[in-house]
């Protein structure tokens, strides 16, 4: 497995008390795979995805990405695990805003020591991958918000991670263009072999997932579309 979450358990301090938001969660994604999360809001799928991104520390459990044992490293090694082996897509694509699509995907390289030429290579090959190959001088005022989105995506895989986590990436699209993000991030994920996870709100295009579990009060279960948890 690329990904596993192992009886992860994290809370939170709450007044007096601690509040639970993931209640020994298990995941496995394999390489290639694509698994959506699905729950209401405040049911612990943003917790699950910082977890797994090693930007939170659980209280108990184990997370494997791609071999390593993420579980007590420090910042430092977490931070370097991130960058070689974790793509994350914001909810929002945060773009800067002076550069065109093709510089946001440089940066990301170029912070990893990367030589010019390979990264700028990677970077066109990527916004082709992702249907914008004449879109690379654009900045982020001059594209859709579909566009913008396809831009975050490209610049999450521009370190060929092993682990793609995605968050919420048609929150600000119509339901056409949150379909096609939808169906471009399963593609992706198949493609390049990433073990991707997927939260998501939207249950009506679920298609693409090779596995939809639910989240409640921060346990995962497999997910009924049609109503509730199995």
């Amino acid at each position: 497995m690329t990904l596993l979450l192992a009886d992860i358990t994290l809370t939170y301090p709450d007044g007096d008390g601690r509040l639970t938001a993931l209640d020994r969660v298990g995941l496995e994604v394999p390489a290639g795979g694509l698994t959506a999360v699905v729950g209401p809001s405040g049911s612990g799928k943003s917790s699950l995805l910082a977890v797994a991104a090693t930007l939170v520390t659980p209280d108990s459990g184990r997370v494997l990405v791609a071999g390593t044992d993420a579980t007590g490293l420090s910042r430092a090694d977490a931070a370097e695990l991130r960058r070689r082996a974790i793509g994350i897509v914001f909810q929002q694509p945060n773009l800067l805003p002076s550069l065109t699509a093709l510089e946001q995907l440089q940066v990301m390289a170029h912070l990893d020591g990367r030589r010019p030429r390979e990264v700028r290579s990677r970077a066109r090959d990527l916004l082709a991958e992702v249907g914008l190959a004449d879109q690379a001088h654009r900045r982020p005022h001059q594209l859709s918000g579909g566009q913008r989105q396809r831009v975050n995506i490209a610049r999450a895989l521009m370190n060929e991670p092993k682990v793609l986590l995605v968050d919420e990436p048609t929150s600000a699209l119509d339901h056409e263009r949150g379909a096609e993000v939808l169906e471009l991030i399963g593609g992706l994920t198949r493609e390049w072999g990433t073990a991707t996870v997927l939260v998501t709100h939207d249950r009506g295009q679920l298609g693409f997932a090779d596995r939809v579990v639910e989240m409640v009060d921060g346990s995962l279960g497999s997910a009924d579309l049609r109503g509730g948890v199995c």
